[in-house]
């Protein structure tokens, strides 16, 4: 089933380290031997391996896909701006258009600055606001990108001077005190945080740490890389009602193509203009050409209600059929409709990255394309999400028989899943 994948692994680990530019689109999460490792082209929900495997993708590029693969309009905008050029010389006009766009519809936003990954965003964010504040410290909740700064306060931290770890502080999602005790000890610049990932904030908790960081003279920053263009058209920020001082947008905001964004008020933002933040590529047009397109098609075409519509059905009916099948020992579910997941839980004779490779090997030889979680594009139907649960409904209690009768690991087609940092 994966000939040529595992041919095209043996290669290219031979150039590229882990075979990969992407942590997550490698063989630390796909696991050799039940997996495809290389996609030849795409197609609204659907991708194809370079075996000829059709799978329909809830992975979506890692929630960098929002509105389908290959979506006409936003790659008809590309076509367009590309018999002009790409990247100049001096700015094109699009850099400053695209900036009025987002400044519209990002509550937060009165100036934009540009860059490529969501990593080039958050790492932007915390330095205006060192600048800005002449504080060093920073807290962090959730997961922001490669850089020291951050990757420095998890265990995949090789490289990362002890001088750069102990700046950065890790709290807890919904619980205020873990973050008071940090400002207790430690002077901040800044907390940078997901907004949301697996849980919903309770009892005003994005509201409390904003108050928090004020009280400290401290930025409240929201790492928006997934949450924007997937919770609201405004970010997670115009749905939970809470404005940062700064806010990082990437992945969703182009469809699959490179651009991200810092934005904020004008006092914080015109920090840029004192610190050193710039890239060749930055104002590149195709992907600004994208965006400006995207924002388009949000507002025509309701992208943001159909999510949610979709991933609440896809919810509901999974979380029934959980239920019914008295599942719940091993599998729950949990996040936004947009951005949902199937967490699987350890058992008594299996851990859960052996129950993973199993579940992911069967999902793939049934034609879906998951890791787990659930990111939601305009190309996803109720129909589509109607096929994945039918899977859902077979696969599930072949996990749950295997774990009964201590047969899974006997019933692993290749290698296992091992351990690595978790990044939320």
């Amino acid at each position: 089933m994966y000939k040529k994948s595992e041919q095209l692994l043996d290669r290219a680990l031979k150039s590229i380290p882990l075979a990969s530019q992407t942590f997550s689109k490698s063989l630390t999460q796909y696991p050799r031997g039940v997996s495809p490792f290389f996609i030849e082209k795409g197609k609204g929900a659907r991708v194809w391996d370079v075996d000829g495997n059709e799978y329909v993708d809830f992975v979506n590029a890692l929630a960098a896909v929002t509105l389908g693969y290959c979506d006409k309009d936003i790659d008809g905008a590309v076509q367009e701006q590309m018999k002009s050029g790409v990247t100049f010389s001096l700015p094109h006009k699009l850099e400053m258009e695209v900036a009025e766009k987002l400044i519209q519809i990002i509550p937060c936003a009165e100036k934009v600055r540009f860059a490529k990954n969501g990593t080039d965003a958050t790492s932007a964010a915390v330095r205006i606001a060192r600048a800005y504040t002449g504080k060093e410290h920073i807290a962090v909740c959730g997961y922001h990108g490669w850089q020291d700064w951050y990757i420095g306060s998890t265990t995949r931290d090789l490289g990362v001077p002890q001088s750069v770890k102990e700046l950065t502080h890790k709290f807890e999602y919904n619980n205020i005190e873990s973050l008071e005790k940090i400002f207790q000890e430690q002077e901040l610049a800044c907390v940078i945080m997901e907004p949301m990932n697996i849980e919903y904030p309770k009892n005003g908790f994005l509201k409390g740490v904003k108050e928090l960081a004020h009280k400290n003279n401290a930025l409240f920053i929201l790492d928006e890389t997934v949450t924007g263009f997937r919770y609201s058209l405004g970010g997670a920020q115009e749905l939970f009602g809470v404005m940062p001082d700064l806010a990082t947008f990437g992945k969703g905001m182009t469809n699959g193509y490179p651009l991200s964004a810092v934005v904020g008020s004008n006092e914080v933002m015109q920090k840029v203009e004192d610190i050193f933040f710039s890239g060749t590529f930055g104002g590149e047009t195709l992907s600004l050409a994208a965006a400006s397109k995207i924002i388009d098609k949000y507002k025509k075409e309701q992208v943001i209600e159909h999510f949610s519509e979709v991933g609440s059905y896809l919810l509901e009916k999974l979380n029934q059929l959980i239920n019914d099948k008295n599942l719940s020992d091993i599998f729950w579910t949990s996040g936004h409709p947009s951005w949902s997941f199937l967490h699987i839980k350890e058992q008594e004779k299996y851990d859960t990255f052996e129950i993973k490779t199993f579940f992911l090997q069967e999902m793939f030889k049934r034609g879906m394309l998951t890791l787990g979680s659930h990111n939601i594009s305009f190309s996803h139907t109720k129909e589509i999400v109607d096929q994945l649960l039918d899977v859902y409904t077979e696969v599930l209690p072949m996990v749950k028989e295997n774990i009964k009768n201590k047969t899974l690991l006997e019933n692993i087609q290749g290698d296992i899943l091992q351990p690595l940092f978790t990044v939320r």
